[in-house]
């Protein structure tokens, strides 16, 4: 054959081949970019790993990716426990990593700066594991993805040492009456009646929520919502309260320096009486005091309230999980990623952390049984009605930034209901401009 004919039909064949190749490219670059296994993609995550309850389900989550997509790098960074100002910097400056962990408020920051991903494309899969109930934690009040969740609803528990409650001849209060009078006494004992992490200000909210929630069940997501107003009977009531209790010794001098790991340590060795905090906080009690703690219902507002009290929780769930930067350079990957670690994250807290509060469906084996007070309130779930928010789930800054400040004020003991009103109607003036 000719060299001119081999040429020729060189020629023809490359043209095929290049046209073939042309044909395919948007499937192939979708695909090697969402399946490939031997591309290496590196992927810079900024997540919360900061104790054991975040670090086990995370490590979990990254041995399964390992398995599942080894041709991903994950470059972690602990994220800071700075109500978001670290990865604010990051976004305004371009850095922002591929993946991190997100909650309504910085959710609506970033959305309205375009730093965020929609995940509507890619939440098909993911939306088909969730549990019904917990579909508030996944989709916005528009309908939109912008995190995989792997946390179902929450709760605010009031936890209490049993056996102080007995030595002290006292029975768990069940109107805030009582609740005032059990105060009285482990005061006058010089035992601290409450402990809280004040220097965390979303625990010193959840406080004031508490109060507030007996008299308006949507509590302070009615404020962050804008359909309830500060001047209304139940948040003047709760300031109020919250106020009175502190008076009478409620939480100690300095509550509002304290952080957990102190606070905890003085619920652990009998020097408080009770420990607010959220349901996770029940394998440590647990851990710590054995059948000795227990978790009582909020205190009703009246004797009559008792009953329908106990379907209304503080706490609660919304949007929030494991978010995609829109500028990532591997979005497809990155999405893909984030849904896996929230699915696996999940799992581990599910079959190993005994916390059956997730977001989505587990059928995996329960490795580590639920201790017996997390055993009682996931009987207790299917008749709660109403639940609030924590603290993380307010999605209007102005509003979580006054109450964040206020609340941790009223736990000062020089700090009136009063101030808090005024300074928190202040806030409210402007949140919805």
């Amino acid at each position: 054959m000719g060299n001119s004919i081999k040429k020729i039909l060189s020629l023809a064949l490359t043209g095929v081949i290049v046209f073939s190749l042309a044909g395919c490219k948007n499937k192939a670059v979708t695909e090697t970019t969402v399946n490939s296994k031997d591309e290496k993609v590196v992927l810079k995550l900024y997540v919360d790993v900061g104790d054991e309850d975040t670090k086990a389900p995370y490590d979990y989550a990254m041995a399964a990716l390992k398995t599942e997509m080894p041709n991903v790098e994950i470059q972690l960074e602990a994220s800071s426990r700075d109500d978001d100002q670290k990865i604010k910097t990051y976004a305004s400056t371009g850095n922002l990593p591929d993946i991190f962990s997100t909650n309504p408020n910085l959710t609506e920051t970033f959305k309205k700066s375009n730093n965020i991903l929609k995940l509507d494309t890619y939440s098909n899969d993911f939306k088909k594991k969730m549990i019904p109930s917990n579909m508030n934690t996944l989709l916005d009040k528009e309908g939109h993805v912008y995190a995989f969740p792997y946390a179902g609803n929450e709760y605010v528990l009031m936890f209490y040492n049993k056996e102080l409650f007995a030595k002290n001849n006292l029975t768990v209060p069940t109107t805030i009456e009582e609740y005032e009078k059990v105060v009285k006494v482990f005061k006058a004992k010089n035992i601290v009646p409450l402990s809280i992490f004040g220097k965390e200000k979303w625990s010193c909210v959840a406080l004031y929520d508490v109060f507030a929630s007996r008299k308006n069940p949507a509590g302070v997501m009615a404020l962050n919502d804008n359909k309830a107003k500060i001047t209304d009977e139940a948040y003047k009531f709760a300031a109020e309260e919250v106020v009175k209790l502190v008076k009478d010794g409620l939480v100690g001098k300095g509550a509002t320096n304290l952080n957990y790991d102190q606070a905890a340590s003085l619920f652990y060795s009998g020097k408080a009486a009770m420990l607010l905090n959220g349901q996770w906080e029940i394998e440590a009690s647990t851990k710590a005091l054995g059948d000795k703690v227990g978790w009582m219902y909020l205190p009703a507002a009246s004797a009559a309230e008792v009953e329908s009290s106990k379907t209304a929780f503080c706490g609660g769930g919304a949007p929030q999980g494991f978010a995609v930067s829109a500028n990532s350079k591997n979005k497809d990957m990155a999405a893909k990623v984030a849904a896996f670690m929230a699915e696996k994250y999940a799992e581990c807290k599910f079959t190993q952390r005994a916390n059956p509060l997730v977001s989505i469906k587990i059928d995996k084996k329960v490795e580590k049984q639920f201790p017996p007070m997390m055993q009682e309130l996931n009987k207790v779930i299917p008749s709660i009605k109403t639940t609030t928010g924590f603290d993380w789930h307010l999605s209007n800054g102005k509003v979580k930034a006054g109450l964040e400040d206020n609340a941790q004020n009223l736990l000062t003991g020089n700090f009136s209901a009063e101030d808090f009103i005024k300074n928190m109607e202040r806030v409210m003036e402007t949140a919805f401009e």
